[in-house]
């Protein structure tokens, strides 16, 4: 009838669900979802990886409701949840090390690279090792038992009438260093220790004991083969002269144990059993053979011009005293003689009586 109301459709009208298929099919489809997950609770799973998620069911077996065309959903948005990245840090605080290790010395080891690879200077290695090496890093050999320091400093044994003062003085440490650093155990109530206990002085230095063969100019006479070893030149000499310039004294450029340091006058470098060593620079020989001090076979040159180089640890010596030598003549062999732990040419350069770093006149590698 005209200007009728409409008739409203009867509660529970059957055709009512269907006049919003959209909802239906949203309806349907999460009753579903609970239907799946329910059934999926329930069963049992021996292996935890065999339980697929939701996502993965849904992508592999999409839900079907009666021929009806669902809404493009995106599923994996819905099922998607928050993931905790691993992480291998712990947090257990990483203590600093208090105690000292001992190490033993392999074959091709030197005192400079077992401190490297502890973090300290090889001069703290040295002092904390003085029983068995003297302050002479040559002295190093394969098997001896080192103590290694957790710290740069001395570690110093504890002796009658000692105080903390007292020996801070000595090494040149500070006193509240060597309280403070708790691998020493101090009761610092009462900060005395028994004779006889080791403690580390951080930050603490002493004087060497150099163990090296003295400068000997081409005319000095009277070297003593009794002091210094067979090999020491007994003549005055002359003859070549240098040309104030340097070339490397092996094949190799390279480091193979100490570096130059205070403890250690040269440089170690890489050289095989039997390799030809040469001269760096035209000299007079004044030095040829069996030294003391740890250097074994060795060759020393005055290059007349206030400049001397030594070459130690030869396996074997292929010149003689007096004789002058050109630039890049062989003076001998690499080896492992005197106190050594493996092949290679200890050299040094020294200049007007003092020890120079070689790599300040040697041509860049």
């Amino acid at each position: 009838m005209e200007g009728a109301t409409p008739e409203a459709p009867a509660e529970g009208d059957p055709d009512l669900a269907f006049r919003s298929p959209r909802k239906l099919a949203i309806g349907i489809l999460v009753a579903g979802l609970l239907l799946l997950f329910g059934l999926a609770a329930c069963q049992p799973i021996t292996d935890p990886s065999a339980r697929a998620s939701p996502d993965q069911t849904l992508a592999t077996n999409p839900p079907v409701v009666a021929g009806l065309a669902l809404p493009d959903l995106d599923l994996a948005y819905y099922f998607s949840g928050i993931s905790r990245q691993t992480s291998l840090h712990t947090d257990i605080p990483e203590r600093p090390q208090l105690e000292i290790t001992n190490y033993t010395v392999d074959l091709g080891d030197s005192v400079f690279a077992i401190a490297l690879r502890n973090e300290i200077k090889p001069e703290t290695l040295l002092w904390a090792n003085y029983d068995q090496l003297n302050d002479n890093p040559d002295l190093v050999s394969v098997g001896m038992e080192l103590k290694v320091p957790p710290v740069d400093g001395v570690y110093y044994q504890w002796a009658e009438g000692d105080s903390v003062e007292s020996v801070a003085v000595r090494f040149k440490a500070d006193p509240q260093a060597i309280l403070s650093f708790s691998g020493n155990h101090f009761d610092l109530t009462n900060p005395t220790l028994d004779p006889g206990a080791w403690i580390m002085i951080p930050g603490g230095q002493r004087e060497f004991r150099q163990w090296i063969i003295p400068v000997i100019p081409r005319g000095q006479a009277g070297v003593s083969q009794a002091l210094y070893g067979a090999g020491a030149c007994e003549g005055g000499y002359d003859g070549a002269y240098g040309t104030g310039s340097f070339v490397w004294p092996a094949g190799n450029h390279v480091l193979s144990g100490n570096d130059y340091w205070s403890g250690h006058l040269g440089i170690d470098i890489a050289a095989g059993e039997g390799a030809p060593i040469y001269a760096a620079d035209s000299g007079v020989v004044v030095f040829a053979g069996g030294a003391v001090g740890g250097y074994g076979n060795m060759v020393m040159i005055d290059h007349g011009t206030g400049y001397q180089t030594v070459y130690a640890h030869l396996s074997q010596v292929s010149t003689a005293c007096g004789r002058s030598l050109s630039q890049g003549s062989i003076i001998g062999y690499s080896g492992s003689t005197g106190n050594s732990t493996g092949p290679h040419l200890h050299f040094e350069v020294r200049y007007q009586g003092g020890f120079i770093d070689p790599w300040y006149v040697l041509p860049a590698p």
